[in-house]
């Protein structure tokens, strides 16, 4: 992953307020509270707000991103809440993760570079627990027509970058689909998602 992205966060990151909010990802927080607390991996987490959630509620998390500053912001919050998170930086395959470690993996605004977001898609599910659920919300390609009437509302500006129903069932084609749907949504989340969007939600379980 290049510079330029690594440098595009942790600019975001490194102001004192949290870019995204303090509170969890509503999708994510309605799905979390449906099941018993195990282990979670939370990938792209940024400044830590859903992985904090998640430790709360007593899961085991863990949480890696390609920014320091994220990572610096995670710790903040975490200590602020009283739990722990294990935080690690750096791309998927050059950290220390193990195959079927995981029993939920949870991917909120997870916007890997169109390159490589299949890949890593597929590096995921072999850290997943058979029986393991995958938690998904992310902007779908129809967002580009709300974030032409409202920047606000954030999200990669780029097709390639944006989910579809069919590119999850072709990332993800061994999974037990528990929900599946694009859906128009309002975003209240920090600095950078307010307004009307358009996203795709999954929930699988693996076969």
């Amino acid at each position: 992953m290049n510079n330029t992205w690594t440098k595009r966060w942790d600019d975001r990151y490194s102001n004192e307020e949290f870019a995204y909010g303090e509170e969890p990802n509503n999708y994510l927080k309605e799905q979390l509270e449906k099941l018993n607390p195990n282990s979670i991996l939370f990938p792209a987490e940024g400044e830590g707000r859903n992985a904090v959630f998640a430790s709360k509620l007593g899961w085991k998390t863990s949480a890696f991103d390609i920014s320091e500053e994220g990572r610096n912001k995670a710790l903040k919050l975490a200590e602020a809440n009283n739990v722990t998170i294990d935080y690690q930086v750096g791309e998927l395959e050059s950290l220390d993760f193990q195959e079927n470690q995981f029993d939920v993996i949870a991917l909120i605004y997870a916007h890997f570079p169109a390159e490589i977001k299949s890949d890593i898609h597929l590096q995921l599910n072999a850290l997943l627990k058979k029986g393991g659920i995958i938690i998904f919300e992310a902007f779908s390609k129809k967002h580009l027509e709300y974030l032409a009437i409202n920047e606000k509302v954030g999200g990669p500006k780029d097709i390639e970058s944006l989910f579809s129903i069919k590119e999850i069932k072709a990332d993800f084609p061994n999974y037990e689909i528990i929900k599946l749907e694009e859906k128009e949504i309002e975003l209240s989340e920090g600095l950078f998602h307010n307004g009307t969007g358009s996203v795709i939600r999954f929930v699988g379980k693996k076969k």
